[in-house]
């Protein structure tokens, strides 16, 4: 089924980018200043966003010919692409995007032919819908854990290999000890925010911590 991969959802959007010679700068590369000053940690929109496993945004000015025979085209205008790997389904994705980041959302989309704005959600959700591509051959690497799921996970991963690595050679009884602890303590984490790129929590275990 296209867009979809288990319980993730493959969102790819184009849309046209205002042509306009009366814009100074273009409004492609108002675009492009305004992604390139984009944060790509937590504090990125598209962290903030709930259910974003992965966010891209590139501008394209137009498609390359490969050869023969294919044959050359070009396309009428410039497109802002969007690409995300996401907790569906579409319109509580994008609806959660309009509610969370419509100043960032408006700042980029702003630049492309017809957009209403993030404040009118059912005018946003139809444009977004009407500039979608279906996403065919869509893989995930994980396709069946919600971002939250997802990293609880990953969290939960790095913190046994600490455990694992920091507790060699310890007495069973001790061991046992301290698991148990571990465990307990590991239940209590909230997941970590998504695009952090700060070290995973260390998790007590009792006498000490991880």
């Amino acid at each position: 089924m296209p867009n979809q991969n288990g319980i993730l959802y493959g969102l790819t959007i184009l849309s046209p980018i205002l042509n306009d010679e009366r814009a100074t700068p273009s409004h492609d590369l108002q675009i492009r200043a305004f992604l390139a000053a984009l944060p790509t940690d937590e504090t990125s929109p598209f962290a903030r966003a709930p259910g974003t496993h992965l966010a891209r945004l590139v501008v394209m000015d137009d498609v390359i010919y490969v050869g023969a025979p294919s044959c050359e085209e070009h396309l009428k205008s410039k497109y802002l692409v969007f690409e995300s790997n996401c907790d569906g389904p579409l319109d509580t994705y994008l609806t959660n995007l309009a509610r969370t980041v419509p100043e960032q959302l408006d700042a980029l989309w702003s630049h492309c032919v017809g957009y209403p704005g993030a404040a009118n959600l059912a005018a946003f959700l139809a444009y977004m819908k009407s500039c979608q591509l279906d996403t065919t051959f869509f893989f995930a690497a994980v396709n069946d854990r919600t971002l939250p799921q997802s990293l609880l996970a990953l969290q939960t991963q790095h913190a046994v290999t600490r455990f694992v690595t920091d507790h060699q050679g310890e007495d069973p009884a001790s061991l046992q000890r301290s698991f148990v602890n571990f465990a307990a303590n590991l239940a209590k984490q909230p997941p970590p925010l998504a695009g952090s790129s700060a070290p995973p929590r260390a998790i007590k275990t009792g006498g000490h911590n991880e």
